[in-house]
């Protein structure tokens, strides 16, 4: 019973499933069916819109190319009617610019190029495609007046601005130097910087549109005026203020300075020892207010020839750089040379000059005015690296202008130096031209204050000399070689002197002044040598010349004090007879009185003779008295102990021992004194 029940129950169970299945299956094809319909209803929608879709195609298609062609057309018209326009402007540019040529480019520069440029398109315009036309002569003509006016104008911005620079500026420029460290090395604004725009704006059309090159000319002969302007109101300058006490040259910049050959030392624009001035007025300032002499003349025109040739220099740099902005780059030397030619050679004329003037100098002997060109030769190489860099790039004429002048310069110094040497040895002795006390000659002082001065330029002088040897060794010469040949030239000099001073000693009658007049201009030079830097440079090549000298000064006074034997020898025992006791014989009487006689008579001519004779020298001549003395008292005073007061040979002593061994001695002690 139990299993029917499980059967029939699990029977019931599938069928109950079976009938869920059919009736799932019934909704599933139900939904097909639907489906289908739904597509079928689709298919029709979508056959029945792509129908109309190329209707509507077809009917379009045809109205968009005809849009299209009139969109073209209108373009086209469009275009048509610009390039008309653009034709018909051309037509009028001769009109709509005449007005503004006509008036020129001043005070509306910008404008003008502008109404140039339209015209320089209109003439391109008729020339490609209406040569013949009679619109292109007229604006052909109406570009060439605007050319033109551009080129006056340019012409008459630069001659109304171009003003010369005032000296204090140019002093100013030149005393920036190294001293002054972090200051700004001075700029000169030549031109407003307004107007130089507008001269660059002009220059620069004139070269890509003008097809000109004559401003360049226009140019370089305006600011060549200026340049020249400029170093002659320096030199007006200096030449006001050399007068004019207390006017300062510049009171803002210190300046390299050097002294000069003079006995006013006078500062200078470069230098080999770098002393330094704080002020310019201290250039030529000593001379304020006192009238200048033939020394301070030419002093005078020598700082000005070298504050002019410092200044010419600062000046074409300053040109150059200004230079640069206007003129195209290619003709920048070209015309620069041709700028600055003028004034240069204003300079090398006036450097020839003062050579010219050295020359005539040293045909004369005058050779403390030959002196003049020292200064001016070491100044012209002190600047002549700058000279060369300012001028690189200009034509080989311009740049040997300033080797030529120093070759010219250190060949006339050259010859002053060995002319001087010579007119030492040729000095002619004329008994007229020595001093009657022996005293110091002035052949001796001349030579030692122009070598003293030659001082100040030893490496100038030494370069000169070497400038004119021929051998290998001077084409390269150095500092040491031109030292030595310095050190030559004075031993020269000093051996011409001493050879000279022995013939003049010759011309005194009395050998003892000679040997004074020896002796003095001996000493002289060894004093002059020790006070200054000559004694080290005569050492260069000759061993010991303080001693040297030294000898020369005992052997003078040895043989001075060889004035004095024949006095002495009265009073000496030699030739005197042996006094046999205390009485003597006439004959021994005679002798003594004549003995006492000629040394009275002697002593007293002597000093009266050489009280007038001078030794300047202090020590010396104190020197020179106390040994005479020593050696007179000596033997005097031994002589009368022995046959003065020793033995008598005489009733009137006092008539033959006139002087005490004191008296001779303050005697002596007077001598080469002529206030005494």
């Amino acid at each position: 019973m139990i299993p029917n029940e499980e059967t029939s129950g699990r029977k019931k169970e599938i069928e109950g499933k079976l009938k869920q299945e059919e009736e799932m299956l019934t909704f599933i094809k139900e939904s097909l069916d639907k489906s289908d319909q739904l597509t079928n209803n689709m298919v029709s929608i979508l056959s029945s819109f792509e129908s109309r879709l190329m209707k509507l195609e077809n009917s379009i298609i045809p109205v968009h190319k005809q849009t299209e062609t009139l969109q073209r057309l209108q373009e086209n018209v469009e275009r048509t009617l610009s390039c008309l326009d653009h034709v018909i402007s051309y037509y009028h540019v001769a009109t709509e610019t005449e007005r503004v040529i006509r008036e020129g480019p001043s005070g509306r520069l910008e404008e003008y190029l502008s109404c140039i440029a339209k015209i320089q398109k209109a003439v391109e315009y008729f020339q490609d495609n209406n040569p013949d036309s009679p619109e292109l002569n007229t604006v052909k003509s109406l570009f060439e007046r605007g050319k033109e006016s551009l080129d006056a104008e340019f012409r008459n911005l630069l001659q109304r601005h171009s003003k010369p620079v005032p000296p204090i500026l140019i002093l100013d420029l030149i005393g920036t130097d190294e001293e002054i460290e972090g200051q700004e090395e001075g700029i000169l604004e030549h031109l407003p910087e307004g107007i130089l725009q507008d001269i660059i704006r002009i220059s620069q059309w004139l070269i890509e549109y003008g097809r000109n090159q004559d401003f360049m000319n226009v140019y370089y002969q305006i600011r060549s005026s200026q340049l020249d302007r400029s170093i002659k109101g320096l030199k007006e300058h200096f030449r006001k203020n050399s007068a004019t006490p207390g006017v300062p040259y510049s009171p803002i910049v210190p300046n390299k300075k050097k002294d000069t050959p003079t006995k006013k030392p006078a500062k200078r624009p470069g230098h080999e020892q770098d002393s330094r001035s704080r002020h310019h007025g201290e250039t030529m300032g000593e001379k304020h207010g006192t009238p200048l002499g033939k020394e301070d003349v030419l002093d005078f025109e020598i700082d000005t020839y070298m504050y002019c040739i410092s200044a010419f220099v600062r000046l074409a740099q300053s040109e150059y750089q200004l230079l640069m902005d206007i003129i195209p780059e290619h003709h920048q030397k070209k015309t620069f040379d041709s700028l600055i030619q003028e004034t240069l050679d204003n300079l090398m004329l006036e450097g020839e000059n003062i050579v010219l003037a050295a020359k005539k100098a040293n045909s004369r002997h005058d050779f403390t005015s030959v002196l003049s060109i020292f200064p001016i030769l070491r100044h012209l190489k002190l600047l002549k690296p700058e000279f060369d860099k300012v001028l690189q790039g200009t034509a080989a004429s311009t740049k040997n202008k300033l080797p030529n002048l120093i070759n010219s310069i250190e060949t006339t110094g050259a010859k002053a130096l060995e002319d001087f040497a010579d007119s030492i040895k040729n000095d002619p002795d004329k008994e007229n031209s020595m001093s009657k006390d022996g005293t110091v000659h002035e052949l001796t002082s001349n030579a030692i204050l122009f070598l003293q001065q030659l001082l100040e330029f030893q490496e100038t002088a030494g370069a000169m000399l070497a400038s004119q040897e021929s051998s290998s060794t001077a084409s390269s010469y150095s500092t040491e070689f031109s030292r030595r040949l310095l050190s030559t030239y004075i031993c020269k000099v000093l051996g011409n002197l001493q050879l000279k001073l022995l013939s003049k000693s010759k011309m005194y009658e009395d050998l003892a002044l000679g040997a004074i007049f020896l002796h003095n201009n001996y000493n002289y030079i060894l004093k002059s040598l020790e006070k200054s830097e000559l004694m080290q440079l005569v050492s260069v090549t000759q061993k010991n010349p303080d001693s040297l000298y030294q000898e020369h000064i005992e052997q003078q006074i040895q043989t001075y004090q060889r004035s004095w034997l024949k006095v002495i020898d009265y009073v000496s025992d030699k030739n005197m007879p042996a006094l046999q006791g205390a009485k003597l014989k006439d004959k021994e009487r005679q002798i003594i009185k004549e003995r006492f006689k000629g040394f009275n008579e002697g002593l007293e001519e002597i000093c009266k003779i050489q009280k007038s004779w001078a030794i300047p020298d202090k020590r010396q001549r104190e020197r020179i008295r106390q040994a005479q003395k020593t050696i007179v008292q000596e033997v005097y005073g031994a002589f009368l102990h022995k046959y003065g007061t020793g033995v008598s040979f005489t009733k009137n002593p006092d008539k033959y021992i006139k002087y005490s061994v004191e008296h001779v001695g303050d005697m002596i002690e007077r001598l080469f004194d002529t206030s005494a």
